[in-house]
This record gives structure tokens, C-alpha cells and sequence, in this order.
């Protein structure tokens, strides 16, 4: 059987129960109305959309929008699958019992999790923290690469740290997967929420052929209730191993979550830049927080993505979580994350981030 989804059963649990939210993952959720306003499309594209099924590996106008966001990709490398499935279907695809993974940690659990549940051997990459942010240790991770490795799996921007890699990390990572002909797993779930232009990183998928590539519309683009999501990906062999998993999971995403995301994508520009002027304002709001409380939070630098990672001072991140839930303030702590006790996870993408962390104030 499966480990259970920590993360997952605690906002089972918290989510629609707690009054405010101080980890949410995603920026805040656009209405449909939002959406096509900001899109300038008519009501039309929905009223009169045909409730049909799609196809398979996704619309075709679908996957061309997608496939001009990587160089050198056309709409036969791009596969559309909910975010989470499309984790699922990569690594049950990919993967054997005893092959030998590398997982960057902390991570969203299923990076790590699945490979586990199929009798992996998998070996955790951990991101190094300092005062002033996070940082990877390159030399750790050659050798942790060994000739028995089967897949490497990164996340950037990173959750739940914010991290991202410098131009000169990425090439050196870029580098040592090469050499050694390890497949990389790359999640860029978060990737348009970078805090500077400068430090978003090119495709992995566009720069090397055994990397896969998995993006959405969850997080940079607030769109999370369409579950859509996609891999990116040039191996052709590969891709049609995992449309022979998908016939067993999904089939076919919503016609209506296709055109919506397709919409979405045509104007992704006023989306990204609303919700990085949300994530701009609830960051100096965290930093204010975390400057007048340096008993309860020491601040920890991210370069991208809606959440950062700070260190919890009092010790026993959990135990203050689970307290404040309690009174309708839902934090996530570190152990979500098999990370220790020591940090929680702030999510800096919701309107309502300002009134929430003056409500834990209030009971501090």
C-alpha cells in the first residue's frame, strides 16, 4: 500500500475548515469571468462549446500553444495530463523496482513517493540552507549520480523554498546529467513567478533530449480547478509508454479545462503579471511579519514561485501549526514535507495572505 499524502490529508483536513490560509500553494484562483475578461473572449466560447470528449494526449490547438513555449518542440512532444497524474504516468512509465532515483529535497511528495512505492532506490538531494536563502550543494549531487542512476528529479522554482538556480547551477546540473546519462525530471510548476526576469531558467527539455518537463495551470497561472496540466518531453518511445498508462487513468482531460487553458495561454502575459504583483505585495507583508518577530520566524530568501521556506526559531513547527489551525490558521510545517521540524511553508500567491498573517499576529 502506499504512504499516505501528508500535505494532501493535512489540507484535506484544514483547508475549507480554517478561515484563513497562510500556505496555500497557488495564486489566487481567477473566476471564469476574470478570466475571460482579462482574455477579452466572449461568453460564447463556453456557452457554445460541445461537451464532448477529447482527445487523449490532448486538443491539438491545445498542444501547439503549449509546444511554442520550448525551442524546438512541436505537438507531438507535448502530452496533457492532470499535474499530478502526469507525475504518476512519467514515473510508472519510466521507472523499474530497483532502479536507482535522485530526488531533490524538500519536495512535493509524489516526486519522491512514487518511485518509492515501485521499489525504487531513491536518494535524497537536499537543498543546503544559510542565512541567506538556499543553495545546492553540486559537488553532493556528483556523487550521488552514480552509473547505476536511473532519473534525476528537480523542481525550480522550488517548492517549498522559492529556490532557484543560478544560470551557472543550471548549466552545471545540465552537465552532470549529460555525462552521465541520467534522465531528468524536471517540475517547473512554478516557473513565470520568478522575481526577477533575469533568473528564469530555460526548459530543461529544450536543452537536453532526456529531459521531461512537467508545467500547468495551477500555480503561475491561478487556474488550479481546471486540473490541467502537461510533460514536455522528446523521447517519442517514451511519450507512448505514457499515453499506455493514461488509457487507465483520466483518458482525456475536460473539453472545457482545454479551451479555458488554451485562452489562458494566448494571454498569459496580464495573468503572470497579476500574480506577481500579488506575490510582490504579500512578500514585503512577510518580510515586515518575519522582521518584527525574529523569535518566531528567521527569514529565508527565494528567488521564484508563490511560497517561501523560512525557519521556524521556537522549534516543533508542528505542534504551533496544528495550534493555530485549531484557531482557523492553516500553516504548514516542515514535516509535510519529510524535512524535518524546523521550517513552515508561507504561500504568498492569495489576496488574502495580509489578513491572515494579521489574524496570527492577533494571537501570538
Amino acid at each position: 500500500m502506499i504512504r499516505e499524502f501528508a500535505i494532501e490529508r493535512y489540507f484535506a483536513r484544514w483547508e475549507f475548515a480554517a478561515r484563513h490560509l497562510l500556505s496555500a500553494s497557488d495564486c489566487e484562483p481567477l473566476t471564469v469571468r476574470e478570466l475571460l475578461d482579462l482574455c477579452g473572449a466572449p461568453e460564447s466560447l463556453l456557452t457554445e462549446l460541445r461537451l464532448s470528449y477529447a482527445e487523449s494526449q490532448g486538443a491539438p490547438a491545445l498542444r501547439e500553444r503549449i509546444a511554442r513555449m520550448y525551442r524546438g518542440l512541436d505537438v507531438d512532444d507535448i502530452v496533457v495530463a492532470v499535474p499530478e497524474e502526469a507525475i504518476y504516468l512519467a514515473m510508472s512509465t519510466l521507472l523499474s523496482p530497483r532502479d536507482r532515483v535522485v530526488v531533490q529535497v524538500p519536495c512535493y511528495q509524489s516526486l519522491s513517493e512514487i518511485a518509492t512505492h515501485r521499489g525504487c532506490d531513491v536518494q535524497r538531494w537536499a537543498l543546503q540552507e544559510t542565512a541567506d536563502g538556499w543553495r545546492m550543494d553540486l559537488d553532493r549531487l556528483a556523487d550521488l549520480l552514480t552509473p547505476a542512476t536511473k532519473l534525476l528529479v528537480v523542481n525550480a522554482p522550488h517548492n517549498p523554498t522559492g529556490f532557484v538556480p543560478t544560470a551557472a547551477e543550471y548549466d552545471a546540473l545540465l552537465e552532470l546529467v549529460q555525462k552521465r546519462g541520467v534522465w531528468l525530471f524536471f517540475d517547473e510548476m512554478y516557473a513565470g513567478l520568478e522575481r526577477a526576469p533575469a533568473v528564469r531558467l530555460e526548459p530543461a527539455v529544450t536543452r537536453y533530449e532526456r529531459a521531461i518537463c512537467l508545467s500547468g495551470m495551477s500555480k503561475s497561472y491561478a487556474l488550479p480547478g481546471l486540473r490541467l496540466g502537461w510533460l514536455a518531453l522528446r523521447d517519442r518511445r517514451l511519450r507512448d509508454g505514457i499515453m499506455r498508462y493514461k488509457d487507465y487513468t483520466t483518458i482525456c482531460a475536460t473539453s472545457m479545462s482545454e479551451r479555458l487553458a488554451e485562452v489562458a495561454l494566448d494571454h498569459q502575459l496580464p495573468i503572470l503579471e497579476r500574480n506577481r504583483a500579488i506575490v510582490t505585495a504579500n512578500l514585503a507583508l512577510a518580510r515586515d511579519f518575519a522582521a518584527r518577530h525574529p523569535d518566531l520566524l528567521s527569514w529565508r530568501h527565494g528567488d521564484g514561485g508563490s511560497i517561501v521556506f523560512p525557519r521556524f526559531v521556537r522549534g516543533g513547527a508542528a505542534a504551533f501549526c496544528d495550534a493555530t489551525a485549531e484557531r482557523g490558521i492553516m500553516i504548514v510545517p516542515s514535516t509535510m514535507f519529510d524535512f524535518g521540524d524546523e521550517h513552515v511553508r508561507l504561500g504568498l500567491g492569495r489576496r488574502g495572505f495580509g489578513e491572515a498573517l494579521a489574524a496570527l499576529e492577533g494571537i501570538l
